[in-house]
């Protein structure tokens, strides 16, 4: 899709971009490829794509394969998506509510993941999708620094640890504000990543054990696991992986707490 076939679907459709979805449509065909490409999808492969919007990326992946899964929040584009793509399945619905079909294996994950709620979906998909092999995102360049960043920095935080476990980052291109329309204020950013043996620590429990880890993140963080465990049980497993007792969550290293989860909530 190019910026006169949005433009054209935009009027004839009568839809208006909505800044509270954080609506912004891709139109630049060649970065459109490029992100289809890095997907690797084979024509069995299990794709799901949340937020597929006016269907940018979503026309170009259904024809790789079969198996396409949408999640799109939008009624109306959800229903103009149904009645252009035949073999895709769309769900109307807000991803983060949305629950994962049953005995259904997803292979491959792309977004273009609206600014706003970028942590949030980001979290549920490397917490409830880990099996995945291969996860493409869209994303503000800016958002960058909370998902790559080590222990001890401002920004380390649940989303740098989950991303870190899944598996192998690596920051493939930027995007100008001129590919989208309507453009946004900030440059975009794909990223990618591939799974790794550590997904396997990744769970929906896991994930709400790292945001209690960080809740208050000036205090101790037996402080924040007191609705977990005892602060002594916490005290004693922290000097037992050879950690002060005394220390704050953003000092731990990811595999650290793999190890804390597994004592205090295996």
């Amino acid at each position: 899709m190019n910026r006169d076939s949005i433009i054209d679907i935009l009027q004839t459709e009568g839809i208006l971009p909505l800044s509270k979805y954080g609506q912004n449509f891709l139109c630049d065909e060649k970065i459109i490829q490029d992100i289809v490409d890095l997907c690797e999808i084979n024509r069995e492969d299990m794709v799901l794509e949340v937020g597929p919007g006016l269907g940018s990326l979503t026309f170009p992946l259904s024809l790789k394969t079969d198996n396409l899964g949408c999640v799109e929040i939008d009624k109306g584009l959800a229903e103009h998506l149904k009645a252009c793509i035949s073999n895709a399945t769309i769900f109307h619905q807000d991803f983060l509510k949305f629950e994962r079909p049953e005995n259904v294996k997803i292979d491959v994950i792309v977004s273009n993941i609206p600014y706003y709620i970028m942590t949030d979906i980001m979290k549920k998909l490397f917490g409830e999708y880990s099996d995945a092999r291969k996860m493409v995102f869209m994303v503000e360049d800016e958002a960058i620094a909370r998902i790559d960043c080590k222990p001890g920095s401002k920004q380390y935080g649940p989303l740098a640890i989950l991303a870190s476990l899944y598996g192998g980052y690596k920051y493939e291109f930027k995007v100008p504000s001129k590919a989208f329309i309507p453009q946004p204020r900030t440059t975009s950013a794909v990223i990618s990543f591939t799974r790794a043996a550590t997904s396997d620590y990744l769970t929906p429990e896991f994930v709400k054990f790292l945001n209690s880890c960080f809740s208050m993140r000036r205090k101790m963080l037996k402080k924040n696991l007191s609705g977990i465990a005892s602060s002594d049980l916490v005290a004693n497993t922290l000097n037992h992986i050879g950690l002060n007792e005394n220390c704050r969550a953003e000092e731990l290293a990811p595999g650290e707490f793999v190890r804390l989860f597994k004592v205090l909530c295996g």
